[in-house]
């Protein structure tokens, strides 16, 4: 029984608003931690940025622990790829790692904390994980995208070779050139200089940006949002909440219900 109380005080701090929000502002904390770092400071605000760190280390084991002993089965704990993620970082952040040799280790671990964020955010978690799940129909895109980039390549490689090698010299420097011209960096005056040879050359600009920048970006776009919309109703499915489909269901069935029910009165 006492085993029993205790685990349902530690459900509830788990589930606590207020822990959840202490534990984000903890990361938080942590995130500005590492940036201080990177600046020179005096000995004393480096033994203070010390004893914060050891500070955050052992709350983040203590939340660790609650987390832990909350859940009911403790096999279903490290099955979460999440739990195991935030458990690796601090069991590794707590090594006293500071003064060996592998200290910047220790330093890159400590960087990794501010992934926790990702594991206490659900929405956040929703992202990553849909964008994940987009990488197969995503790959395609990017199969389409690399056909386009190199028949425009080979194109700017034969039209524009002689006007300036350094820019289309070959189909690889020319990939370059295009990847240049699709993220907007200068690409006006790259496209100025092959107008004074091909006064039409405009249209082989303006096309290549509507396909990469503007078609494809949609497209990313699209499947990134679908693949979102999916893992937000598998969501709301988990936690019990009807989705469309659902509903619709339930709303056949009243249908038929009320049919039947006005079929037998007749």
């Amino acid at each position: 029984m006492r085993i029993s109380g205790l685990q349902q005080r530690f459900i509830a701090i788990r589930s606590n608003k207020l822990f959840e929000s202490i534990v984000v502002a903890v990361i938080i904390a942590s995130a500005l931690l590492v940036g201080a770092k990177t600046y020179e400071m005096p000995p004393t605000i480096q033994s203070v940025t010390l004893l914060l760190d050891w500070f955050i280390s052992a709350f983040f084991l203590l939340e660790i622990t609650i987390r832990f002993i909350a859940e009911p089965n403790k096999k279903h704990f490290f099955r979460d790829f999440w739990n195991v993620f935030d458990t690796l970082i601090v069991l590794v952040s707590l090594i006293p790692a500071d003064d060996t040799d592998l200290a910047l280790v220790a330093r890159l671990v400590r960087v990794f904390r501010v992934l926790r964020m990702i594991s206490i955010i659900p929405e956040l978690r929703i992202l990553l994980v849909s964008l994940f799940k987009a990488l197969p129909q995503l790959s395609y895109v990017m199969l389409l995208m690399f056909i386009i980039f190199y028949i425009y390549a080979a194109v700017g490689a034969t039209l524009f070779e002689d006007i300036n090698p350094d820019l289309w010299g070959d189909i690889t420097i020319s990939l370059l050139t295009l990847f240049r011209v699709m993220t907007f960096e200068d690409w006006t005056d790259v496209m100025y200089e092959t107008m004074e040879v091909y006064p039409l050359s405009w249209i082989f600009y303006l096309t290549f940006i509507f396909f990469t920048a503007f078609a494809f970006l949609n497209m990313v776009i699209g499947i990134v949002v679908g693949v979102m919309e999916q893992e937000n109703a598998k969501e709301r499915h988990d936690h019990g909440e009807p989705n469309l489909r659902d509903l619709s269901e339930k709303l056949d069935a009243l249908q038929r219900s009320l049919d039947e029910l006005k079929s037998t009165r007749q």
